[in-house]
């Protein structure tokens, strides 16, 4: 028997590669290493060969690594060595992978001459040339920083969702929850939004992500926008109208039936990758007392926030004013939640920070419409989930593995139902635990808050409080 083999599922003895994940790892990297050699201006010709190999390499060396890494195990939950290994504990790969994607974030936001968009007439060098022949299949024009964000986007979700579906191939709500995020993103945030630029090219431009909602879009109610959607003709007032009726009307209706799950862990394109790309992440999330009182003072001042600009902007669209109060529209209210929470912090901060502050920092503490449908899913909704504290033999595995930090545990422990705001319904707690002590539920509002409700063995009447709680359901 070789001298690192081990009877346990999890190998105490470092874990080594064979041929076939080296293969698998070895394209990936090759397909990175051409859009890094592209982004340092090395001339590759032809280009559209070149992207595509790029692409290819990246899809195909993540999907033979993740096969063959997880089907050579026992299915069921594989976060061995998480803590130990050195881009996922906060030690050197992991602050190296942060500071790159931050740069990349300061470049792609306010830099990205560097990465090589033309100016002024001047055509596309570096990276951004790289993607010229794809924009052009689509739109008949040369790519911008942001189609070639978009591309590398969907790509990341497409090919790590598909790592994340044989590592969780087990259970069933994540590989249908995992292929409704790829779905929604491949399609209604990437091809039908560049398609449907493609075939109005002669309309000005307005987002057309359907499910990109204010106040997540917080430029949908500017000026600009609203001009370009009502000269945008049918499919501008489709998009207005819509629009409206999705944050008004169909958002708070489905929250109160299912939660903010639909949209945070199934259909969000910021939730897409953190629970694709950030999923080795997700046990860096804090869950200090601390940190949940930062999150509930956080993302409701940036709800204030872009309450208030929003009010203020469509003041100054339908008073044909660019001043409210002697400020300046742009100045003091446009811009400045532009550059601190629509590029600091959901970019910069909430992506390029996966390797240090876990998957979910722009989610759990910034996101307007999360804190929205959280308000909602706090106080009237059916969503909750149920805890079986008997079974419970306090493992943490829950709360560990929390992207959003919520102390699953203490519920659990208590029998309690865990009713957040917070909760964005991945149901990783759920696939985490190994006794099936949480589970995700769509129940009536009565008894669904239950604090006070605590199962101990020595509860005199403890099986008149469960034929209670039984018969509340």
């Amino acid at each position: 028997m070789d001298k690192h083999s081990s009877f346990a599922i999890s190998n105490p003895h470092k874990v080594t590669l064979d041929n076939i994940q080296k293969l698998g790892l070895w394209l990936g990297i090759s397909g990175l290493l051409i859009l890094v050699l592209a982004t340092l201006n090395v001339h590759l010709e032809p280009k559209n060969i070149f992207v595509l190999v790029s692409i290819g390499f990246i899809l195909i060396g993540t999907t033979v690594y993740a096969r063959r890494t997880y089907l050579k195990q026992p299915s069921g939950i594989k976060n061995n060595h998480v803590w130990f290994k050195s881009l996922t504990n906060r030690s050197v790969l992991g602050w190296s992978v942060g500071i790159i994607l931050t740069l990349f974030y300061v470049l792609l936001y306010w830099f990205p001459k560097f990465l090589g968009l033309g100016i002024n007439g001047e055509p596309n060098s570096g990276l951004i040339v790289m993607f010229d022949s794809i924009s052009m299949f689509f739109k008949e024009q040369p790519a911008s920083q942001w189609f070639v964000y978009g591309t590398l986007y969907t790509l990341a979700i497409l090919a790590l969702g598909i790592k994340f579906m044989y590592k969780y191939r087990h259970n069933q709500y994540q590989l249908i929850r995992t292929t409704v995020v790829i779905i929604s993103q491949l399609f209604l945030a990437y091809l039908i939004p560049e398609i449907l630029e493609g075939l109005n090219s002669e309309t000005p431009y307005f987002a057309k992500d359907i499910k990109n909602m204010w106040p997540l879009n917080y430029y949908f109610f500017e000026s600009w926008h609203l001009d370009n959607m009502l000269n945008g003709g049918t499919l501008g007032m489709f998009y207005l109208v819509v629009g409206i009726f999705m944050f008004l009307v169909f958002t708070p209706i489905i929250t109160y039936f299912v939660g903010k799950r639909w949209y945070c862990s199934w259909i969000c394109g910021c939730g897409g990758l953190a629970e694709t790309a950030g999923d080795p992440f997700r046990h860096l999330s804090s869950k200090k007392l601390s940190a949940w009182k930062l999150e509930r003072w956080l993302i409701h001042s940036v709800m204030v926030f872009i309450f208030i600009v929003t009010v203020v902007v469509l003041y100054g669209y339908f008073t044909g004013s660019g001043e409210f109060l002697g400020l300046s529209i742009y100045n003091y209210f446009s811009k400045p939640y532009g550059f601190l929470i629509g590029a600091m912090f959901s970019g910069v901060i909430g992506v390029g920070f996966y390797p240090m502050l876990g998957n979910r920092v722009w989610c759990r503490f910034g996101c307007p419409l999360a804190g929205y449908m959280g308000i909602i899913q706090r106080f009237k909704s059916r969503f909750r989930i149920t805890t079986n504290g008997g079974q419970c033999i306090s493992c943490g595995n829950c709360s560990t593995y929390c992207e959003q930090g919520i102390d699953v545990r203490a519920y659990a422990q208590k029998g309690e139902n865990i009713v957040r705001a917070s909760c964005v319904g991945c149901g990783i707690c759920s696939a985490v635990c190994p006794r099936g002590v949480l589970k995700l539920e769509n129940g009536p509002e009565k008894g669904r808050i239950n604090p006070t409700d605590v199962l101990l063995g020595n509860d005199v009447d403890l099986m008149n409080l469960v034929n209670n709680k039984t018969s509340k359901f």
